[in-house]
């Protein structure tokens, strides 16, 4: 019996939109990563990117457990001597709440060349406007 490898005229890629107000942070981004991957369809392929696109809103209203908006440090290097920064996650949601969603489904996909094809087809938006509704995405709740 050979096994099944799906071609890509055979992918089927649909466009989602997910709001993630008052969403656990890491549970929305292990089922964002999840989806992202293609793991959800039967024709699943470890080494293929048959995800589908994801469009995430309100980024800014994200949920976190704990006390992690004040604990949990985001770290950024300049490349130069003594060039280390770091924020909160507070800071971060207040500066730049797409690059935490962002962040988190970057370090649950496999660390490789296809997690970069993975994370263009997702999409965060700190507000509950996107531009993509011409690619008509359909709600999803996770």
């Amino acid at each position: 019996m050979k096994t099944y490898t799906p071609k890509e005229s055979e992918l089927n890629r649909e466009w989602f939109v997910v709001d993630a107000s008052d969403k656990i942070l890491g549970r929305l981004a292990a089922r964002i990563a999840h989806r992202l991957r293609g793991k959800h369809k039967p024709e699943f392929a470890p080494h293929m990117d048959n995800g589908d696109f994801l469009v995430v809103v309100n980024a800014e209203k994200v949920a976190v457990t704990g006390k992690k908006l004040d604990k949990k440090m985001y770290y950024k290097h300049t490349n130069h001597p003594g060039g280390i920064k770091e924020r909160t996650l507070r800071q971060m949601l207040d500066k730049k709440p797409e690059e935490v969603l962002r962040a988190a489904v970057k370090g649950m996909l496999p660390k490789n060349r296809l997690a970069r094809r993975l994370l263009n087809k997702l999409k965060v938006y700190a507000g509950a406007e996107h531009p993509h509704a011409s690619q008509q995405p359909k709600p999803l709740d996770l």
